[in-house]
């Protein structure tokens, strides 16, 4: 086991730290090792491979520069600054707190072969459908169900910016699952260009639903679309309500990641 996760942490680190995680990106620009993002809906995105061995000293000056950086556009109104539980990166912590980020909870890595979460659920339970969705409308009343589902106010930009990327063709694939007339949760599944990988992002079930299987059948729907793409490999940011279902399936938890959030 500990062979696995050195090997798909490796994976992750080579793969997936990059362009590769933010194909929706409308802008990326460098700031020494840090990758600037704006995506559509005035969000900004700061992620990086490492940091290039900085101090406490030097990340302390880092991130306000960074922040300042990607405000500069008054269209960004929100900024998420991903970390990663195994970076070389002292005082982070500190000094995202001090340039006015707020740390959200901390949720798992997870990774892992296809196979494994497309044999999760072979059908859904009974009075549940799940189907993969394209039109508008459908788009914006998934994307309201799975920010009930989170617990957060429903968010318009969000699903402005899905509805652009189903008309890009990017790859992005997006799933629900529907009971008693409506939708009870849904997730996405990105593709990665160039990698081994596919992300299962979004997934969340309305509580009311929770404990009947729903996850897992949209999880391996998902998973067996990707399989049926060529992919072989998939991640996922768990929180733990998800965490042990992927673990159970096989999956192995390779680190941690926290976001930390600034608001406008």
């Amino acid at each position: 086991m500990t062979d696995d996760i050195a090997m798909y942490l490796r994976a992750y680190d080579e793969q997936l730290r990059g362009d590769a995680e933010t194909p929706s990106a409308v802008h990326v620009e460098r700031l020494g090792p840090l990758r600037l993002v704006t995506f559509a809906g005035g969000r900004g995105f700061i992620s990086y491979r490492d940091l290039g061995g900085a101090d406490e000293a030097a990340i302390r000056a880092m991130v306000p520069d960074a922040l300042q950086h990607l405000t500069a556009d008054p269209a960004i109104r929100r900024v998420e600054w991903k970390t990663r539980g195994h970076d070389d990166a002292p005082g982070l912590h500190e000094a995202l707190l001090a340039a006015g980020f707020e740390a959200e909870d901390p949720e798992s890595i997870v990774v892992g072969p296809l196979e494994a979460l497309a044999a999760l659920s072979p059908e859904p339970p009974v009075g549940v459908t799940v189907r993969r969705v394209t039109e508008e409308s459908e788009v914006r009343a998934m994307s309201a169900a799975v920010d009930e589902a989170f617990g957060e106010e429903v968010d318009t930009a969000i699903a402005d910016a899905l509805v652009a990327r189903l008309a890009r063709g990017d790859g992005m694939e997006l799933w629900v699952a529907e009971a008693d007339g409506r939708m009870v949760g849904g997730g996405r599944l990105e593709p990665v260009a160039g990698t081994e990988f596919v992300g299962i992002w979004g997934g969340a079930v309305l509580p009311a639903y929770r404990g009947r299987g729903i996850y897992r059948a949209l999880t391996a729907s998902r998973a067996r679309s990707a399989l049926a793409r060529g992919a072989r490999l998939v991640h996922s940011d768990s929180t733990e309500y998800s965490r042990p279902i992927l673990e159970r399936s096989g999956l192995v938890k390779v680190s941690t990641t926290t976001p930390y959030r600034w608001v406008r």
